[in-house]
Order: structure tokens, then C-alpha cells, then sequence
């Protein structure tokens, strides 16, 4: 039993290989190779060259450094400056108004009941021509106007009856009564008549709701059945190629200035047309109208509008898009200069309106020098 144990122990036990009675002592000791080490510093292990393989930075001077393909990501995109003479402008908040004449409203002219012309009421956006029928308004009546229009109808039937038998008299005595009195008898007849026919068509007949223009129904405030007031606004109707727009004016020699106008509206840039100004203030502003050249823009009533206004007046300055401006983190007005091929250095101005997509910088920049007009906001997000 113990030689079996002693065995068992000798078979677990590692097997050593040796190389028979070679001697191992003159070899050096090999070095341990590290793995999953670190490097101490990214940029050291790079090589020399490959700076622009690392990621955008914010360096101490405030300047950034990124690497042409970051750039290449954020469709960064520069333009040359240059300097020049540039005319003063002014920024005006309008909105999108209807020009005289070009919209209406369809109203309910007495109290009744309003039924749909068709099939059913017009909806949004349906065109419409001038006195289209859109809908019929049925007057209602309380019992008592109801019971004094029937006794009236009563009373004109009676007074309507009497006439014909006093006609039907006198044409069995023509010729001993004067001609004039069977031929005023017959003109009383008729006047009768034509009451009676207007009490008992205004009894009950519905009114037509006609359109006042051409143009599109961009208001429909009604249901079917439904009982309203005098005056209660139903439908509304504008005509989209007939638009302008409104912006107050707070300088009252502005008006006199102007040069020409421009406008954007939901990033779309409008050609306006100065239309003229009121002389009578508005919230301590006069009110100056602008007419959109462009028919087929997309436009609403009562959209916003930024109006950008040329006035008379010309300083040296440099001319930049309006998304090449940005804000730093301190809010501070910059744009970035392309210093170095890898390299944007921020510059502090002071942009004023140019046009409505367009700023003039009149200190702060040099001729020749490359402005970010595209990823300018994306730039100064880097950190």
C-alpha cells in the first residue's frame, strides 16, 4: 500500500524536460514583454507626422486645433475676406399681413341657423372664386316676431282681397268712373302682392354667405347646425399670391432712407418692395408696409418676419454671411479665422446688418484674411 501510494504521488508530480548534460549558464535572461501597457503619453508613442491623426482640441491661447478630416466632418468651409465700401441697414420684426383687398371675411350678417351650400362646408385650403355660395344662413325667429309676421301676412291677404273686389266694381262700372281711379286701384293691387311675397320670403328663406374674393379658405369657424350671432365671423378667405408684410418703424425719418428691402421667413429670403408707411402711430411706431415679389413663396398670415432695411449711407467694413457669426462661451460675438491649415483663432466683433442673410464687420478683420462661413457653430463647441 505505500509503494502504490508513493506511485501515484511520482505520476502527479511535473515532469521536468532537460537536454541531456547541456550547460544553460552562458545565456542571458530574456526580457519579460508587458502586455496591454499603456503609454505614457499618446502623443509621444505617435509618430512624427501623424498630428493630424489626434482629436480637436481648444489650446491655451484660445485658438483650436483640428484635424483636417474633423473638418472634412463639420463641412468646415472659408472665404476670403475683402474690405470695401458697405451701406448702413436697419432690422425690422414684421409680420406677414393680407394687402387691401386681397382677403375677406365671410360673416353672419343676423342671428340664424348656418347649413352647408353642398354637400358639406368648404374645407382649409379649398379655393374659392368671388360670390362662390360657400354656405346658406336660415334666420331664426323667437314665437312672438313669428306670430307678428303671420298676423301681418294675414292682414296683407285681407287688404289684398278687398283691392280685387273694388277692381272687380269698377271695371263692371268703366266708363262712368274716371279711367285713372280702376288704374290707381290696380297699381294699389299689385304694391299688395309684392308684400306679401317679401314678408313670406323673408319668413323663412335662407340668406346666401357668399366669398368677397378669390382666393383660399384659410378659416372655417363653423359646424353644421349651428346657431349664431349677428356679425359672428364664419370663414375666412385669403388669397396666397397677395401677400405683404407689416413691420413697425420706430425712426420716422426711416421711411425716407430706405434703399431697398429684403426678408426672411422661416429661412427662406424674401424680395420685398416698399409699399409705403402710415402716419398715424401704433404703439409709438409708424407702421411701414411691404410687398412680397415673390407669389409663390410659402407664406401664412401672421408668420414672422425679420425685415432687413438698406438706408442711404455708406462705411468701410467686410461682408459676411450671417452663419459665419457665432457665440463664444463667455457670449461674446466671434468669428473664427483660418490661421493654419489645422488651426482656427476666434476673433471678437461687432456684425451689424447687412441684408437679411448678410452682416457687415467694420472692425476686426483684415482683407485677405480666410473667415469660417460654414461649421462656425460647430467650431466653437469644441473643448
Amino acid at each position: 500500500m505505500a509503494l502504490a501510494a508513493l506511485l501515484s504521488l511520482t505520476a502527479l508530480a511535473p515532469t521536468a524536460h532537460a537536454h541531456g548534460d547541456e550547460d544553460h549558464s552562458h545565456e542571458a535572461p530574456k526580457a519579460a514583454i508587458p502586455v496591454n501597457k499603456p503609454a505614457a503619453n499618446a502623443a509621444d508613442a505617435a509618430p512624427a507626422g501623424a498630428a493630424s491623426l489626434e482629436a480637436s482640441a481648444r489650446l491655451a491661447d484660445g485658438s483650436l486645433f483640428v484635424p483636417k478630416h474633423v473638418q472634412r466632418l463639420l463641412a468646415v468651409r472659408t472665404v476670403p475676406v475683402t474690405e470695401g465700401a458697405l451701406s448702413a441697414a436697419v432690422e425690422l420684426n414684421g409680420r406677414v399681413v393680407t394687402e387691401p383687398g386681397s382677403g375677406g371675411r365671410i360673416q353672419a350678417t343676423q342671428a340664424g341657423t348656418v347649413v352647408p351650400a353642398g354637400k358639406g362646408f368648404p374645407a382649409l385650403g379649398q379655393k374659392v372664386r368671388k360670390g362662390e355660395v360657400v354656405a346658406w344662413l336660415r334666420p331664426t325667429a323667437s314665437s312672438l316676431e313669428r306670430g307678428d309676421r303671420v298676423g301681418q301676412q294675414a292682414e296683407l291677404g285681407a287688404q289684398t282681397a278687398l283691392a280685387e273686389r273694388r277692381i272687380a266694381r269698377l271695371e263692371q262700372l268703366e266708363g262712368s268712373v274716371p279711367a285713372k281711379e280702376i288704374e290707381a286701384a290696380r297699381v294699389e293691387l299689385q304694391a299688395l302682392k309684392k308684400r306679401q311675397a317679401a314678408l313670406a320670403a323673408a319668413l323663412d328663406a335662407p340668406q346666401p354667405l357668399a366669398s368677397p374674393v378669390d382666393g383660399v379658405i384659410s378659416a372655417v369657424d363653423i359646424v353644421a347646425g349651428e346657431v349664431v350671432d349677428a356679425k359672428a365671423l364664419l370663414f375666412e378667405v385669403v388669397d396666397p399670391t397677395r401677400l405683404a408684410v407689416e413691420a413697425p418703424a420706430y425712426d420716422l425719418e426711416l421711411p425716407s432712407k430706405v434703399l431697398s428691402a429684403e426678408g426672411l421667413a422661416g429661412g427662406r429670403l424674401l424680395k420685398l418692395q416698399v409699399a409705403g408707411a402710415g402716419r398715424l402711430l401704433r404703439d409709438q411706431a409708424l407702421p411701414m408696409r411691404f410687398r412680397v415679389l415673390d407669389a409663390a413663396a410659402p407664406l401664412a398670415v401672421g408668420q414672422p418676419v425679420k425685415v432687413t432695411l438698406r438706408t442711404r449711407g455708406t462705411a468701410q467694413g467686410v461682408a459676411l454671411p450671417a452663419s459665419a457669426v457665432t457665440r463664444n462661451a463667455a457670449g461674446e460675438t466671434v468669428v473664427w479665422v483660418h490661421e493654419d491649415p489645422e488651426r482656427f483663432e476666434p476673433r471678437r466683433v461687432r456684425p451689424q446688418p447687412l441684408g437679411a442673410d448678410t452682416v457687415a464687420v467694420r472692425e476686426g478683420l483684415k482683407a485677405g484674411e480666410r473667415v469660417v462661413t460654414s461649421g462656425a457653430a460647430l467650431l466653437a463647441q469644441v473643448r
